[in-house]
């Protein structure tokens, strides 16, 4: 592994104008990370990328690269690009246990963060450096969130979240597991215990439904259930995935790891939605393909689709009536999540759109003053990189507020 990462960044041109960090969502001085690098200086490196981007360790792992850093390395053109990936997450991992995030005196204000999914534990850091005292409350027993529950261990060993676990305990942040605000405690609870501003980052785990006949029944499940604990489920050895992104092709693999014979991924359009990389995995490991399909129901056998037709330019021209009934032990459904409605339905003033996203304002501030939201409960299912980007410039404004409100 280490010479392979050297080698590849003694590739890097160390560009006057580096395309690799602009395609970067959070900017990751990648240059300069792999000069301090190449120099013998690891530490330097990994305290910079962390400084930069506290789930750089994450990230490293699960960002889609080939359209980010990678896809825009300049070398990619005419052949392959840097593995920045692969660099990014050897410094990361080497130093992120013996690196000390250095931490402000305690200035007596108390922070709740309500999630402690990427976006949640990005605030958290950051915080607790400015001199904040933070709790973190999640509904589940362990941190991570949609990395610990929702992307499969062999993508994201799930020990890189026991040592930000260890890591957030080390600069003195609180955590109180097993704790839904919205139930027994709400976030009128928080206010009234002193905790001068709060975060909310509860991801988006009430699964999209279909809309159609059969889905209630006995052999039909939810990708973000699933994955959540695949070992609850029996599946069978035939198993649908209706849906073709980047968490169906974790559904695909994760069923395949786990004795299923024969996978099979059905999607509307004609290609896949998730990365090239997830795609071509999938179908290493054994899942197939079926396009143009249009799901009707679902029977105790499976699926029922109706064949798509598209005109030559590839846009959707209709639907052919005769019906395909496709035989599945099992059919799970993976076409996005969204939030659920608690905090919402328990807090007064506290405002969401028609599709349950919270509303706030350009620096994460939400419809009350003194809480502020980011992740994928603002903006929708999107990556860990863009919610730690967004937690940043939210995390800015939450000190912001706090250090106003001690000035009146």
């Amino acid at each position: 592994m280490a010479v392979h990462v050297i080698d590849e960044a003694n590739r890097c041109l160390n560009c006057k104008k580096p395309m690799c960090r602009q395609g970067c969502p959070i900017r990751t001085p990648i240059p300069q990370m792999i000069e301090a690098f190449k120099e013998g200086n690891l530490n330097k490196a990994g305290e910079m990328v962390f400084e930069n981007n506290p789930m750089s360790l994450v990230c490293s792992l699960v960002c889609n690269h080939e359209k980010q850093c990678e896809g825009h390395c300049i070398l990619g053109r005419k052949g392959q690009p840097v593995h920045i990936s692969s660099i990014e997450n050897y410094i990361s991992d080497t130093i992120f246990d013996k690196m000390k995030i250095e931490c402000k005196p305690k200035n007596g204000n108390k922070v709740a963060v309500i999630g402690a999914g990427p976006a949640g534990i990005t605030i958290a850091i950051l915080l607790t450096k400015e001199g904040y005292g933070v709790t973190i409350f999640d509904a589940r027993d362990k941190v991570g969130g949609v990395l610990q529950y929702g992307i499969p261990d062999f993508r994201l060993p799930k020990t890189i979240l026991e040592r930000y676990k260890k890591k957030l305990l080390e600069i003195g942040v609180k955590i109180r597991p097993n704790t839904a605000i919205g139930t027994a405690l709400e976030i009128k609870d928080l206010i009234r215990d002193g905790y001068q501003s709060i975060f909310i980052g509860t991801g988006v785990w009430r699964p999209k439904t279909l809309g159609v006949k059969g889905e209630s029944l006995g052999n039909v499940h939810y990708a973000i259930d699933y994955l959540a604990n695949p070992d609850a489920y029996n599946l069978g050895e035939t198993v649908a995935v209706i849906g073709m992104g980047n968490s169906a092709m974790d559904v695909a693999r994760t069923v395949i790891r786990h004795g299923a014979r024969r996978v099979t991924l059905y999607a509307r359009g004609l290609s896949s939605n998730a990365s090239d990389h997830e795609t071509a995995y999938a179908k290493f490991d054994g899942a197939d393909f079926r396009f143009g399909k249009q799901i009707v129901e679902i029977t105790d056998d499976g699926p029922v689709f109706v064949n798509i037709r598209y005109d030559e330019e590839g846009n959707p021209a209709g639907e052919e009536t005769e019906r395909e009934q496709v035989f599945a032990d099992s059919t799970i459904i993976s076409i996005s999540q969204g939030p659920k409605s608690k905090l919402v339905n328990t807090t007064e003033g506290l405002m969401a759109s028609q599709n349950g996203l919270l509303l706030t304002d350009e620096k994460g501030q939400t419809t009350i003053p003194g809480i502020y939201a980011s992740g994928d409960v603002v903006l929708g299912a999107r990556t860990v990189v863009e919610a730690v980007a967004y937690s940043k410039k939210v995390a800015e404004a939450m000190d912001e507020y706090m250090k106003s409100k001690e000035e009146q």
